[in-house]
């Protein structure tokens, strides 16, 4: 008996859709379990043996220099933020941006980098000293060179 829709005969179309029919309201078996809770409380650790919990308190210390770390970090955040809310009040007043006026505001900024710079740069100069190396003596200059090994290994040595 074929299936396809198409070939169907008008008493196979109505055995088939009588089983569709039959399929679709069979009512369902019950679900398999598939997990178990036991209803006696576990304890509070594993048990190993007869000997009693040992209690155990927590006596973690925070080392002072991180508690440092995270007060100064707090501060940090504290004064970001706050920099932020006055950076933007300002801006806020800046809102019909023109040429002069971000000129205006930029201008102290790229003073003070130029500076900076210039000042960074006179300080590596004076750190960097020059010497003079002056060497008095016989000059020997010898160019002779011979190998005598092949292959990776090879070194090459001036003669002497």
């Amino acid at each position: 008996m074929t299936t396809d829709p198409k070939h169907l005969t008008d008493s196979q179309a109505s055995a088939e859709a009588a089983r569709l029919i039959r399929e679709a309201y069979r009512p369902e078996p019950a679900p398999i379990v598939t997990s178990y809770r036991d209803p006696v409380p576990a304890p509070l650790a594993p048990t190993i043996g007869s000997a009693p919990p040992i209690p155990q308190p927590d006596s973690r210390i925070v080392p002072q220099w991180a508690a440092g770390v995270a007060v100064a970090s707090i501060g940090v955040g504290t004064g970001a933020v706050g920099l932020g809310c006055a950076a933007w009040l300002f801006l806020q007043a800046l809102a019909s941006v023109t040429l002069t006026g971000v000129l205006a505001v930029t201008a102290p900024f790229a003073g003070l980098a130029m500076a900076a710079t210039a000042i960074g740069g006179a300080i590596s100069k004076a750190k960097r000293s020059s010497t003079t190396n002056v060497y008095k003596g016989t000059v020997i200059k010898r160019t002779e060179i011979t190998s005598t090994a092949r292959g990776i290994g090879a070194r090459s040595r001036i003669g002497e």
